[in-house]
């Protein structure tokens, strides 16, 4: 079963969007099997975005990860990662479709809300980056 990482990022847990979120994925029938709260470290967060390191912005990404807590959740289900892509929306949320996430509520390309894996590769990283095997719960839903 395809996994993917979803991170509320500090805009979006400020705005209470949190439910929104993952009511749209659960709507998409999609299965939730991990949810986290926390206050990111600057090391944490720099490993997230390791493959910006040698880009100006990095430091931008890693210091707007750490300001303030950020929602961590796990679905999973048949073609997560790409619809999750669709109902994520464009990075800049200008481009992004007026029906997406950051279409809807996004004000900047770092203030677009959430984060969302964008590969299986990526999401098997991430969530091994943001959770423990055990904090992943697989269970029967009706």
């Amino acid at each position: 079963m395809e996994q993917t990482l979803l991170i509320v990022k500090p805009d979006g847990v400020k705005r209470g969007l949190v439910g929104e979120v993952i009511r749209r994925w659960e709507q998409a029938g999609f299965q939730l099997i991990g949810l986290k709260f926390e206050l990111s470290t600057k090391e944490k967060a720099s490993q997230h975005y390791a493959e910006h390191i040698s880009k100006p912005f990095f430091q931008e990404l890693v210091n707007f990860l750490t300001s303030y807590p950020i929602v961590l959740i796990c679905f999973q289900g048949e073609g997560v990662i790409e619809k999750s892509r669709a109902i994520i929306g464009a990075t800049n949320p200008l481009n992004a479709a007026p029906n997406t996430i950051r279409g809807e509520f996004g004000s900047s390309i770092q203030c677009n809300v959430i984060h969302g894996s964008d590969s299986a590769d990526s999401a098997k990283r991430e969530l091994a980056l943001w959770f423990k095997a055990d904090e992943l719960i697989n269970y029967k839903s009706s």
